[in-house]
C-alpha cells in the first residue's frame, strides 16, 4: 500500500466516523442477546408495548443535556467497527462501481414551478423540493461535495439560486450529508428553518435566526399545513471530538395544503415504531432514505436496506413509496446506482410495483 493510498484510507474511515460510523455499532441489548451479525437478530430494541408518544411527553429520549436513541443502544467500540469495515472486511460489491456513473443534475424550473397541488423534485442526495400549493418547502439540502475523498457522483448542472425560495427548509438531523451551512444558506440567512432540538449553537454561528424548533410529536402549524416531528432509529454527531447525540434526530409528516399526506423518513434504522405511526396517521406518500445500507453487519442499526424499507412501507399503511438518499455519495458498500433497482425488486417479490412512485435527480413528479 504507497503513503498517498494509506492516507486515503485513513480520512475515509475518519470521515465514516464522523457521518455513521459509531452507531454503527449500536448493537441493542436485544439484538446482542438474539445473536445479532449472523442474521438471527434484531438491529433495533422492540418497543414491548411502550407508545412512542408517551415515551415523547416523558423525555425518555433526553438525557443530561443530550440525547439517546430508545430504539438501539449505543456501546463503545463503535470507531473499532468502522476501522474493521473500511480496512478488514471484504467489499463483495467493487466490481459493480465501474457502472456508478457521474450524472450532472439539471431541472425543469418550470416544471417546478407550474402547475398547482403538490409535487416532488429529488435534487440530490437526501435533498428533496415540495411543491404544496404556492408554497415549497426543503428538506435536506447539501447542493456540494462532502469530503474531497468522497465522490460526487450527481453534481448540480444549474445555478440552485434560481431555484424558487423555500417557505420551510426541514432538517432531519445534523450529520454533514444532510446539514450543510453553504446550502442552508443560499436563499440567505432569513429562510425559515424547521429544525429538531441541539442545533442552536450551530444555526448561531450561521447567522440563521428564523427557527422553529420540533421536539418529537411536536408540530408547526402555518397557512393551512401542518408539519409534524417525529421519532426514528438514527442518531447524530458532527464532532467526533465531541461525541454523538448532543442533537436531536427524526422523521417529518407533512399534512399538506394539497391534501396528500407526506411521510419524509429521514435516515433510520428498521425498528418497530413504524407501525405505531401508520395507526396514528393517515399516509399517502412515504418518502425513505435508501442508501448506505452494506454491509448489514455494520448498517442495519442506522440504515435500512430494501426489503426492511418495503417492510416499513406496509407497516406504515401508505398508498405509495419513494425513495431519495441514492445517487450521490458512495457512503455504503453498494453501488450508488443499485437502489431504485432493489426497491423495484423487494416490491415486485411482494406484487407490490404499483405501489411506487419513482423519483430521479432533477425530475418533477405530481402527486398523486
Amino acid at each position: 500500500m504507497t503513503r498517498r493510498h494509506f492516507i486515503r484510507r485513513l480520512l475515509q474511515s475518519a470521515a465514516s466516523a464522523s457521518l455513521m460510523g459509531f452507531p454503527g455499532a449500536c448493537a441493542s441489548r436485544s439484538l446482542a442477546n438474539n445473536g445479532y451479525g449472523d442474521g438471527t437478530g434484531l438491529a433495533y430494541r422492540p418497543l414491548n408495548g411502550t407508545r412512542m408518544r408517551d415515551l415523547a411527553t416523558r423525555k425518555m429520549h433526553h438525557r443530561q443535556g443530550a440525547f439517546i436513541n430508545p430504539f438501539s443502544d449505543i456501546p463503545k467500540g463503535g470507531l473499532g467497527r468502522v476501522l474493521k469495515w473500511k480496512w478488514f472486511t471484504k467489499n463483495h460489491f467493487k466490481q459493480y462501481y465501474s457502472d456508478d456513473i457521474p450524472t450532472p443534475v439539471t431541472v425543469d424550473r418550470g416544471a417546478i414551478v407550474d402547475g398547482a397541488g403538490l409535487s416532488i423534485t429529488l435534487l440530490k442526495h437526501a435533498g428533496i423540493l415540495i411543491k404544496d400549493g404556492d408554497a415549497f418547502i426543503l428538506v435536506d439540502p447539501v447542493f456540494g461535495g462532502l469530503f474531497w475523498f468522497i465522490k460526487d457522483f450527481s453534481p448540480l448542472a444549474f445555478d440552485v439560486t434560481t431555484l424558487p425560495q423555500p417557505k420551510h427548509i426541514l432538517v432531519t438531523h445534523g450529520h454533514y450529508d444532510h446539514l450543510d451551512a453553504a446550502s442552508l444558506g443560499t436563499w440567505g440567512n432569513g429562510t425559515h428553518v424547521i429544525c429538531p432540538p441541539g442545533y442552536d449553537d450551530l444555526f448561531n454561528d450561521w447567522g440563521m435566526t428564523h427557527r422553529t424548533r420540533l421536539d418529537w410529536y411536536e408540530h408547526h402549524y402555518e397557512d393551512g399545513r401542518e408539519i409534524i416531528f417525529l421519532p426514528c432509529n438514527h442518531w447524530t454527531m458532527r464532532n467526533p471530538l465531541v461525541g454523538p447525540n448532543t442533537a436531536l434526530w427524526g422523521s417529518y409528516l407533512i399534512r399538506t395544503k394539497s391534501g396528500a399526506c407526506v411521510y419524509i423518513s429521514g435516515d433510520t434504522g428498521f425498528f418497530d415504531g413504524f407501525d405505531q405511526i401508520g395507526e396514528e396517521f393517515d399516509i399517502d406518500l412515504a418518502i425513505f432514505n435508501l442508501g448506505a445500507y452494506e454491509p448489514r453487519w455494520f448498517m442495519a442499526p442506522s440504515h435500512m436496506n430494501p426489503e426492511e424499507t418495503v417492510t416499513a412501507f406496509l407497516d406504515l399503511k401508505a398508498r405509495h413509496l419513494s425513495i431519495a438518499h441514492w445517487g450521490t455519495f458512495r457512503l455504503g458498500d453498494e453501488p450508488v446506482h443499485w437502489p431504485p433497482m432493489a426497491i423495484r425488486q423487494a416490491l415486485r417479490e411482494r406484487q407490490l410495483e404499483d405501489r411506487y412512485l419513482e423519483l430521479k435527480h432533477g425530475r418533477t413528479v405530481s402527486y398523486p
